[in-house]
């Protein structure tokens, strides 16, 4: 069993990535017109799952959800908010599968699944007309998180390396 000593270094580390991860967001390489953008939002909270596991993944994923609805996130209504942020942010504790770049996988279609379903439901006004509003939010939110997850998974797995060989992590 973890000392108190260790959960409060982990509380901390939590914090601090959650922290660094929504400075992350501002430094956007691209935006999408309806929402949604490609940054290194994600490096701090991989990094942070891959060196505590999955169940610390999934507390600072959720916390990083609460804390864009906190911060001014869109809000339509309660089922969108939590599809949205804190529910989507909390498969980033799925990147502590092995191998590294399953975690990715398993993380990224658990974030597009639950956008997926709230891009369905609550936006399907920006669907073109005729087109299933399924079809245009699955091919609106998996190219945009999938361009999220490979730019932030390159940057974990390069600063991860870099930790590892310098820093006991």
């Amino acid at each position: 069993m973890p000392s108190r000593h260790t959960n409060t270094v982990a509380m901390v580390e939590c914090a601090l990535c959650i922290a660094l991860s929504f400075v992350l967001t501002k430094v956007n390489l691209f935006t999408m017109p309806q929402g949604g953008s490609v940054d290194f939002e994600l490096v701090p909270l991989i990094l942070f799952t891959y060196r505590r596991g999955w169940k610390w993944g999934l507390i600072a994923g959720t916390m990083e959800g609460v804390l864009r609805i906190l911060l001014g996130a869109y809000f339509l209504n309660v089922a969108q908010v939590i599809l949205d942020y804190p529910l989507a942010y909390s498969f980033v504790g799925l990147t502590d599968l092995h191998p590294f770049w399953l975690g990715l996988i398993a993380a990224w279609a658990g974030m597009t699944a639950s956008s997926v379903v709230s891009g369905a439901i609550f936006f399907a006004q920006y669907a073109p007309e005729g087109q299933n509003p399924w079809v245009y939010s699955l091919f609106y939110n998996a190219p945009v998180l999938g361009a999220k997850y490979i730019v932030s998974g390159i940057a974990a797995f390069i600063l991860w390396k870099i930790l590892e060989r310098d820093l006991t992590v």
